[in-house]
């Protein structure tokens, strides 16, 4: 039984964090070298349009693209080490992270739009956390929707975080009137300069393309985001009844990462075609209620094999998309 739970504790602890990070860069390299093709972005933001990555696919456009999710992993552990999301002292939410990410390489070679909104939303959860239950968060809202909005001007998918981050600051209690002023102030600035120094007309907007799509076709990359996706869902009811029953703070902030969970599936269903876009935010959550579900399930002691057939999935399917 001791033997078990040492097992179980490996796999919170930073060394297979340190492995799961170097497999991560590991990946992203071998698919640079073997020439993977990096995803394609197909929508575009309400004035600027992504074909394909911010940066033109490379070595050091793969390098940023890495080291953007490696300190998406290093935020998530300061937001836990602060904040205690994930009662224990666990790092698998990132490991797990890290193995869901190079269980698509072609989202690993290139700097793209879903890295980037997956990297603004783990910093926006440093502000809103921060801002529980007090009266002078305006400050954290107005800078967390202009970011935001300022995302939604070079790609659609960041409006993924505009009804999340609305209901998270309702969950915390601060979203009085001086903070939905603060809102709408902050979605409206980015626009207000763009517009303002003419770098932008109002005949420039481009309009969402959802409805307009054919129906997606069949690829492997869907069907890692379906199976992601299940996982997620079903993580989080099994972990929700054990989280209504916390304290009001750490179970506001767990019932906010379901709500951008379940946000973010229904993104990626309505805008299926830019499904890479969502893909590494939807990881993280799933991460988290891995993790959550980990350090939960204390009872079960061969909790262990499951995160080792989690592993050995992640990997296979690597190896697979890196060779086929």
């Amino acid at each position: 039984m001791a033997r078990n739970e040492s097992i179980n504790e490996y796999f919170n602890a930073r060394s297979f964090m340190l492995l799961c990070a170097l497999a991560l860069v590991a990946v992203t390299a071998v698919a640079w070298a073997l020439g993977v093709e990096p995803i394609s972005i197909q929508g575009q933001g309400i004035f600027f349009s992504l074909q394909g990555t911010f940066i033109e696919a490379g070595p050091m456009s793969a390098a940023i693209n890495v080291l953007c999710l490696l300190v998406t992993g290093g935020i998530m552990l300061a937001l836990n080490k602060v904040f205690t999301f994930v009662r224990s002292m666990t790092r698998l939410f990132v490991s797990a992270f890290f193995l869901l990410m190079l269980a698509n390489p072609s989202c690993l070679v290139s700097l793209n739009a879903g890295t980037l909104l997956c990297l603004v939303s783990a910093v926006s959860l440093l502000q809103l956390f921060a801002s529980f239950q007090d009266s002078h968060a305006q400050r954290s809202i107005f800078l967390i929707f202009a970011l935001i909005a300022t995302g939604t001007m070079f790609h659609y998918g960041f409006l993924v975080l505009v009804p999340a981050y609305l209901l998270g600051f309702a969950n915390m209690r601060v979203l009085n009137i001086k903070g939905m002023l603060a809102m709408l102030i902050g979605l409206v600035t980015p626009f207000w300069i763009v517009l303002g120094l003419g770098i932008v007309s109002p005949s420039d907007a481009h309009l969402p393309q959802w409805l307009l799509m054919e129906r997606p076709q069949v690829s492997l990359q869907l069907g890692i985001a379906a199976a992601t996706a299940v996982l997620g869902i079903v993580l989080m009811a099994m972990n929700l009844l054990t989280i209504v029953n916390y304290r009001m703070q750490p179970r506001v902030y767990n019932i906010f990462l379901m709500i951008l969970l379940v946000t973010v599936v229904i993104a990626a269903c309505l805008d299926y075609h830019d499904l890479a876009v969502f893909l590494p935010l939807l990881n993280l959550m799933v991460a988290v209620q891995l993790a959550q579900a980990h350090t939960l399930g204390t009872s079960f002691h061969y909790r262990f094999i499951l995160i080792l057939l989690f592993t050995s999935i992640c990997l296979a399917v690597a190896a697979y998309s890196l060779l086929s």
